[in-house]
């Protein structure tokens, strides 16, 4: 399977390195080379979206998040922060292989009931789903477009 597939997504310049037959990006969140993965090649893309097109804050992204639930250790792929420690962004990412359906949405879900931010999104870099969620009024709603972060 070819790892680095176009997608959806604007392309980028990673630089990319091969390492004992290996493919590997540098990341520049958690600053390191990281070995490409179908879903990995989906999350950089979508955090050079977000730094880029959606105008985040690099510095308030955070990967691979640890958190718990129901006493089980989770990762988050990607949250996002505001300034205060708010959090305001989750994103669910899968490989373009993996379609989006209601398990995917469920998954993150999931997550949400720990986090407890109101925009949600999942991609598999080939379809973009977001999700404004009113906890207040116990409801939510597919938004078209992703927010820019001085929207937020």
């Amino acid at each position: 399977m070819d790892l680095l597939v176009p997608l959806q997504l604007p392309p980028y310049p990673f630089k990319i390195t091969e390492q004992n037959g290996q493919l590997s990006l540098f990341d520049v969140i958690r600053k390191k080379n990281i070995i490409i993965t179908p879903e990995e090649w989906v999350r950089q893309h979508f955090v050079q979206y977000l730094i880029n097109q959606k105008n985040y804050p690099k510095t308030l992204i955070k990967l691979e998040g640890g958190h718990k639930l129901n006493g089980m250790a989770k990762r988050s792929d990607i949250v996002v922060y505001k300034p205060s420690g708010e959090k305001i962004l989750l994103v669910e990412c899968k490989a373009p292989s993996v379609p989006i359906d209601q398990k995917t949405f469920d998954q993150v879900a999931r997550y949400n009931m720990v986090h407890q931010i109101n925009i949600i999104a999942v991609t598999n870099g080939l379809q973009h789903y977001y999700c404004h969620i009113d906890f207040k009024a116990g409801d939510y709603r597919f938004i078209d477009e992703l927010p820019d972060y001085r929207d937020l």
